[in-house]
C-alpha cells in the first residue's frame, strides 16, 4: 500500500466527522482499500461508516463478510429471534440489512478473502443451535486474502 493511500485511512479513521467520512467512502474506488479501511474501524462511532462501506460498489463481498462478523454477527446466526426482539435498532437494521446482502451475494465483486475467526467448537455449537446457517456465511469466501496493517 502506497503512502497515498495510507495517509487516507489515517485520515479517514482519525482526523475527520463522520459525515465527511461516508462522503470519501462513497468515492473511493477500491475495493482493498476499503477492506483494510473496514478493519480498522472503530465501531464506537456507530454504523453509518460501515452502511456507507457496504453501500459502495466496489465492497467486496469479503469485506461484507468481515464488516458482519465485526458487528456481531456470529450472535445474529447462534438466534435470529433474540437480535430481532432486540432494542439495538441500528444494529439491528445493520446486521439484518447485510445479512440479507450476504446470502443473496449481493456485492459486484468476490476477489477478497475473508475467513470468520470461528473454532471448530463454535461452528459445531453454530450448526447444531441453526442447522439452516447458510454455510457461505461460516466458510472462507472466495478470493485473496489481504494482508491487514494496523492503521
Amino acid at each position: 500500500m502506497d503512502n497515498k493511500n495510507i495517509k487516507l485511512l489515517e485520515d479517514l479513521l482519525y482526523n475527520f466527522e463522520n459525515e465527511v467520512v461516508i462522503e470519501k467512502v462513497g468515492n473511493i474506488e477500491n475495493s482493498e482499500l476499503l477492506h483494510i479501511f473496514a478493519a480498522n474501524y472503530n465501531w464506537n462511532n456507530g454504523f453509518d461508516v460501515p452502511r456507507a462501506i457496504i453501500n459502495n460498489k466496489y465492497c467486496d463481498y469479503g469485506t461484507g463478510l468481515l464488516l458482519f462478523y465485526y458487528a456481531d454477527g456470529y450472535r445474529f446466526l447462534m438466534d435470529k429471534e433474540e437480535v430481532l426482539s432486540s432494542p439495538l435498532l441500528e444494529w439491528k437494521n445493520f446486521i439484518t440489512h447485510l445479512f440479507e446482502k450476504l446470502i443473496n451475494i449481493d456485492f459486484n465483486t468476490q476477489e477478497i478473502s475473508f475467513r470468520p475467526d470461528l473454532s471448530k467448537i463454535q461452528v459445531f455449537k453454530l450448526r447444531k443451535n441453526n442447522p439452516n446457517v447458510p454455510e457461505v456465511l461460516i466458510e472462507k469466501s472466495p478470493g485473496i486474502v489481504i494482508d491487514i496493517p494496523k492503521i
